[in-house]
């Protein structure tokens, strides 16, 4: 060692020689060149491939069911979907394009047409409308309504988290799909577009009863009119959630998702593991804690307003905000209950579900991939690049891939006999085995997405915006199309007009068991009531005897029918039950 020091010192001092005569825009150059590697790792770039590459883009990947008729007689068709994307090369990173998207978006210019739709609990939503009418060059009617016998198609599109109808990627497929001469129509989240919160009822990730209602008003509105349904981001797990729900009974013929969550537990755990997630995560923070600013009179008596205000994360936001108002233990229960991943395989219309591999956001490790695949009604459509809701392309990024995709499926899927029809269900609770009793439970939201109601289990069962009784008729006398209101919104007259406070508080509730028991009964074959038949008298048997015996001997009246009253009461109740512990937390 100590002979290698002799040979070691001029070898440094050489080094440091030269280092000192090296010009400094050297060393500028070689940091701007080490900033640019980093840059263009950490932001995920992806320029140098589509060089590469010819500027060609990437295949997009097709899942689907070896035996589906939807992709055999629909998605094949549909060139978007068997061509390649290419992101605009100026934008080519994920968070560029999702960045871009937020802040600049280059939505087209329109005027929507606005609709207050007031449900039973108090609620309000905003409707935004944009007829094809107000798109086809001629000038539009302030004053046009839609005939009842209208068969022009209605497409229904659900927002993602904090998100209403003037987001860009909103307007962007809003008026796609107006110009191709349907009518559309946005359904905002509660709180959001501008309508302040009238109940003590949020939206969340999970929150399915606001669509189910928008979109069953719809259908007894215009029954000759073909429904649609897009959904993005939160937006889309709330409707793919609700497909899984409804099942054969919605009235929806085919839907699209676009950028879902999937699993919000797995979104959870990617949103805070890298540094670049992590501002995601900050971002819809701040989003949110501005939504619960907005309505803090009521935010702040439901649910922990300081924790509310030094939430750090979207899950602290959920912890202080979401699960106490929704009454869930935890937080991981409720992503785990309102993931509609667990919906994707009841899903029983035609569903085009697209992501990008490199979401920000929405993790590929939360796709279904299986649960797609086994599903003959889905067909997923995944690409390399696009961002959260981005996929912008062309060199002026003037126009989104996924907005392009999907009105082509819809056209196509339009004009197939493979459009879903509403198959007429029996009513009983809020809905099948799939949904967790504390699924049903009150909610608040998420912002990206999603919120939740304070509505007990008595409240949650009087909910009747899917009756006819609820809004026929009511809308005649409130609904009209005046001249364009505050905001740029041509404004429609209230709509849905609840009459809870007319109706009688007593009988129905006592009515509701009792018919959804006569419902249930309706269902039993013959064969199913013999064996009901045999049980009874083999277990009523030996009271038989007995009653006999006592009245031989004069006593008082035999246990039967006291047994019987008590069976029948036992029986309502068991049917009631999981109707009303839905909305129980566990």
């Amino acid at each position: 060692m100590e002979m290698g020091n002799p040979g070691s010192s001029p070898a440094v001092a050489l080094l440091l020689e030269l280092a000192a005569v090296t010009p400094v825009r050297h060393y500028l150059v070689g940091s701007l060149l080490l900033l640019i590697v980093f840059l263009y790792s950490f932001l995920e770039f992806h320029l140098l491939g589509d060089i590469l590459r010819g500027f060609r883009g990437d295949k997009v990947r097709l899942t689907y069911n070896p035996a589906s008729e939807i992709y055999q007689d629909v998605v094949s068709k549909c060139r978007t979907l068997h061509g390649r994307y290419l992101a605009t090369p100026w934008l080519s990173s994920p968070h560029f394009q999702t960045t871009f998207l937020n802040f600049f978006g280059n939505p087209p210019a329109f005027t929507y047409r606005r609709q207050i739709f007031r449900v039973s609990d108090g609620g309000t939503i905003a409707l935004d409308w944009l007829l094809a009418s107000d798109v086809a060059g001629c000038s539009a009617d302030p004053n046009k309504v839609i005939a009842k016998d209208d068969t022009t198609p209605i497409v229904v599109m659900v927002p993602g988290l904090t998100s209403d109808s003037s987001s860009p990627y909103m307007k962007h497929l809003v008026y796609k799909v107006a110009k191709r001469g349907w009518n559309v129509v946005v359904s905002n989240h509660r709180g959001l577009g501008g309508v302040s919160i009238t109940s003590d009822c949020f939206y969340n990730a999970g929150w399915t009863e606001d669509v189910r209602k928008v979109i069953n008003h719809l259908h007894r509105e215009y029954p000759m009119a073909v429904l649609y349904a897009v959904g993005s981001s939160i937006g889309a797990n709330v409707l793919v959630k609700y497909l899984g729900e409804d099942g054969e009974g919605t009235p929806v013929a085919g839907a699209a998702s676009i950028c879902s969550p999937w699993d919000l537990v797995v979104c959870d755990r990617f949103i805070s593991r890298k540094l670049v997630q992590r501002f995601y995560d900050k971002a819809l923070t701040i989003g949110l804690k501005g939504y619960a600013q907005l309505h803090q009179p009521v935010m702040s008596r439901l649910g922990n307003w300081e924790g509310i205000k030094r939430s750090n994360s979207v899950r602290d936001f959920d912890s202080h905000a979401t699960c106490i108002v929704g009454n869930y233990e935890t937080v991981d229960t409720y992503y785990r209950c309102c993931s509609s991943v667990n919906f994707v395989g009841n899903v029983a219309i035609p569903l085009l579900c697209i992501s990008a591999l490199d979401d920000p956001v929405c993790t590929k490790e939360a796709i279904p991939w299986d649960e797609c695949r086994a599903n003959k009604n889905i067909v997923l459509a995944t690409t390399a690049h696009g961002g959260h809701l981005g996929f912008f392309q062309g060199i002026t990024a003037r126009s989104l891939w996924w907005v392009g995709a999907v009105d082509e499926f819809l056209s196509v899927l339009h004009s197939s006999p493979f459009m879903h029809e509403k198959k007429k269900m029996y009513a009983t609770g809020l809905h099948s085995s799939l949904e967790s009793s504390i699924d049903k439970a009150p909610y608040v939201n998420v912002m990206e997405d999603g919120m939740v109601a304070t509505v007990g289990n008595d409240a949650a069962g009087q909910v009747n915006d899917g009756d006819p009784s609820d809004d026929d008729g009511r809308k005649k006398d409130g609904e009209r199309w005046s001249s364009p209101g505050r905001g740029g919104l041509r404004i429609l007259g209230t709509e849905g007009e609840r009459e809870s406070e007319s109706a009688t508080p007593g009988p129905p509730q006592v009515a509701n068991p009792v018919k959804m028991s006569i419902n249930q009964l309706s269902r039993w074959n013959s064969t199913s009531t013999w064996l009901l038949v045999y049980i009874a008298i083999v277990t009523t048997w030996p009271l038989v005897g007995s009653a006999s015996s006592s009245s031989l001997r004069g006593g008082s009246r035999g246990p039967c029918r006291g047994s019987a009253d008590r069976l029948s009461v036992q029986m309502y109740h068991a049917d009631e039950e999981p109707e009303s512990s839905g909305d129980k937390s566990r």
